[in-house]
């Protein structure tokens, strides 16, 4: 198996591995480009994806990514260079994506919600040479904060912008420029050449930072798209005439393979919700006839709450996956009563693995409220070990790791950490708890890592126990999860500060998103004030404690 270095496939898995993989159908020759090819030629004139503002039939998409990638080019652009994107849901998303992978150049995803702190610890790791971005979007200027961090981040040379006007024309280009009316689809083709090898760099894509900063998860195409193949085919089912909501963000995991890969290789539609608004997002399920989704489930919870959702037709939704919390049965049965008997399916995974198990559509409910599924596919291997790595017996709780098709390849330029992460035999231990039954399926039960999950996002304790650290006034912090109907868990920082004057959660606010400007999902909702935290006779910090104490305070 590998040795130090796991930035290629070889390293990896090893060629005895990656052969068996193809031969398996796990994976293939093929790309993201030549599948939107194959679209426009077969399908040309069908919409591919759309979000409520503009919209791409495969032959734009094909066109306009084309395009692009020779622009891309031109600016010296070659495989294995990074291209970041930070844009919200919008079609030009999913054409830049194209695009980057047309030249076999890596996509270096970056979340709408990153302020400068975590932007720039990105462009710093990555080091991409071209950032596609927009200008302001929900009251925050995008492009600025890269003009701003260009002396921090020398690698970044031009800014290609949607939707915005351009400030800097020596920095930066309007999209809608690059990509206007020109060449015929077969003079793009010769232009730009073969498509991109399938086991090369894909995607870094980063963790939401569940220790101290974000790590960069290099995926190939084949480790990114197994997930989108066999969710596609044996979960969704997809085919040409479905469509594809997708609310998640595209920069995380689930928006890149669930949302783009799993539709355009089975050739259906997307449909893409740039600012979560359940009022809105039914409204889209009608009108765009979506028959897939997947989400955080919190987002479920508040569809169904919403007034309007027992007035609208959503009899086309047929799966709608969710992580990041259980399913209740309850919550189950009324999705099934709004949607029509539409299936609410719960699954685990991580950015390192994609999709590890997911429940099916033929499981009974009892199933989907008591578990995570099982593996996506058969090339995928789960095992539950104890603190001395040992294989625990079936209803017993491990850690989980996974082995199989859908793996990172490396944390990017980080060998500490992948080392830490993946074994000799090649298991991905991925830090979280659970159980699994007589008849395979998972369930998760708790985390080794400390994190806290906010709206299906992955909220890193420790970092934000850092920044709040810098504040002058505080002495001390632990930040830990409370409970929340809506969102799963808020965070709740418990403090002891210099003079005795407590802090308030306003001035938190100002303090994080003003002098740190750290997204503001990371802020405390709440903020505690005590004389000393509690501590083990060797110094730890007792957060079961803390968590005790802060969900005793919602009630």
């Amino acid at each position: 198996m590998a040795g130090d270095d796991h930035g290629t496939v070889e390293a990896r898995y090893g060629a005895e591995a990656a052969t068996h993989f193809r031969n398996q159908g796990f994976w293939a020759d093929d790309s993201l480009s030549s599948w939107v090819d194959r679209w426009a030629r077969e399908r040309p004139g069908s919409r591919a994806v759309s979000d409520g503002v503009r919209e791409l039939t495969f032959a734009q998409l094909s066109n306009q990514s084309a395009r692009l990638a020779i622009r891309l080019l031109e600016l010296g652009i070659h495989a294995g260079d990074r291209v970041a994107i930070q844009l919200p849901n919008w079609v030009e998303f999913v054409m830049a994506y194209a695009a980057i992978n047309r030249v076999g150049a890596i996509l270096v995803p970056i979340m709408p919600v990153y302020r400068h702190t975590e932007v720039l610890h990105i462009l710093q790791s990555a080091e991409p040479k071209v950032v596609l971005t927009t200008g302001n979007f929900r009251g925050f200027d995008h492009a600025a904060m890269f003009r701003e961090l260009r002396g921090e981040a020398p690698s970044v040379s031009r800014l290609i912008i949607a939707r915005s006007k351009v400030v800097d024309s020596s920095f930066e280009e309007r999209i809608d420029d690059t990509v206007a009316e020109g060449q015929s689809a077969t003079a793009l083709a010769a232009q730009l050449g073969p498509y991109p090898h399938s086991d090369q760099g894909h995607a870094i894509i980063y963790s939401s930072g569940t220790e101290s900063t974000a790590k960069g998860c290099l995926h190939t195409w084949n480790t990114a798209a197994f997930t989108a193949r066999f969710l596609a085919r044996d979960v969704f089912r997809l085919t040409a005439v479905d469509t594809m909501f997708m609310p998640s963000p595209l920069a995380h995991t689930t928006g890149i393979e669930i949302g783009i890969l799993a539709p355009l290789i089975a050739g259906a539609q997307i449909h893409l919700l740039d600012v979560w608004d359940p009022e809105i997002a039914l409204a889209r399920i009608q009108q765009f006839a979506c028959t897939a989704a997947a989400s955080a489930t919190p987002f479920v919870r508040m569809v169904l709450d919403t007034p309007s959702s027992r007035r609208h037709d959503l009899s086309t939704m047929r799966v709608w996956l969710c992580a990041g919390a259980p399913i209740p049965t309850t919550l189950a049965m009324e999705f099934a009563e709004v949607f029509n008997q539409g299936t609410l399916l719960p699954l685990y995974g991580c950015t390192e693995v994609g999709v590890a198990t997911v429940c099916h559509p033929d499981d009974d409910l009892e199933t989907i409220s008591t578990s995570d599924g099982r593996v996506l596919a058969r090339g995928v291997d789960i095992k539950l070990i104890d603190h001395v790595g040992e294989r625990v017996g079936a209803g017993q709780e491990g850690e989980i790791c996974y082995r199989g098709p859908g793996a990172m390849l490396s944390y990017w330029r980080d060998h500490e950490n992948t080392r830490a992460a993946i074994d000799d035999e090649g298991w991905h231990h991925c830090g979280d708890l659970g159980r699994v039954d007589a008849d395979g399926y998972l369930r998760v039960t708790g985390r080794l890592k400390d994190i806290i999950i906010r709206g299906g996002q992955n909220l890193s304790a420790r970092e934000i126990e850092e920044h709040l650290l810098t504040h002058p006034a505080i002495k001390d912090v632990a930040v830990v999860p409370y409970p929340d109907e809506r969102l799963g868990e808020k965070v709740c920082a418990f403090i002891t500060v210099q003079d005795g004057t407590p802090l308030s959660v306003s001035d938190i606010r100002s303090f994080l998103t003003n002098k740190r400007k750290v997204a503001i999902q990371k802020v405390p909702e709440k903020v505690l004030t005590i004389d000393e935290l509690p501590r083990t006779a060797s110094g730890k910090v007792q957060k079961f404690v803390l968590r005790k104490q802060a969900t005793s305070t919602v009630r």
